[in-house]
């Protein structure tokens, strides 16, 4: 079974669309293994996006911090068969004017890159999903400990996990 870590940002609590978009990774039969809400510091938004800064520059690199550390984060550890890629095509591109209707960030976002450039803010796009097995492997530590991703089987795991 893979693992993926999602990150609803502080725009998504603050608009009340934390159970929504719960909803939507429940129904198709992801599993939840950990959740709990966090008012990430600086350390942590760094350490989450160690690599942002070499990628995309300084000035992205703030900027993000700056949004993850506004206000809660609910962060959320999701079991299921192929969990990562499902993720991230339930979620849509990471530019919301980019994410197709149906998508989370599709229906609920729709801020371009170069209006948060302009304002020299952080890209509110709701949500944040590993974009791989790999990075999955490295940021759900960075969230939870071992002792807080739990082993259960919902009863709705025979028909779409397969337990």
């Amino acid at each position: 079974m893979e693992r993926t870590l999602v990150l609803l940002k502080p725009d998504a609590v603050s608009r009340g669309l934390v159970g929504e978009i719960l909803q939507r990774f429940e129904r198709v039969g992801l599993k939840i293994a950990g959740m709990k809400m966090v008012q990430p510091d600086e350390d942590l938004a760094t350490k989450h996006y160690h690599d942002l800064g070499e990628r995309k520059g300084a000035d992205v690199l703030r900027a993000t911090v700056e949004m993850l550390v506004s206000g809660p984060v609910v962060a959320i550890v999701f079991e299921g068969v192929e969990a990562v890629e499902l993720v991230r095509k339930m979620t849509g591109p990471t530019e919301p004017k980019a994410a197709a209707p149906g998508t989370i960030r599709g229906d609920y976002s729709h801020i371009s890159f170069k209006h948060a450039d302009v304002k020299k803010i952080g890209v509110k796009n709701l949500i944040h999903a590993s974009g791989s097995i790999e990075d999955a492997a490295k940021e759900i530590p960075i969230w939870f400990s071992e002792e807080e991703l739990l082993k259960h089987s919902p009863v709705y795991a025979k028909h779409t996990l397969g337990e």
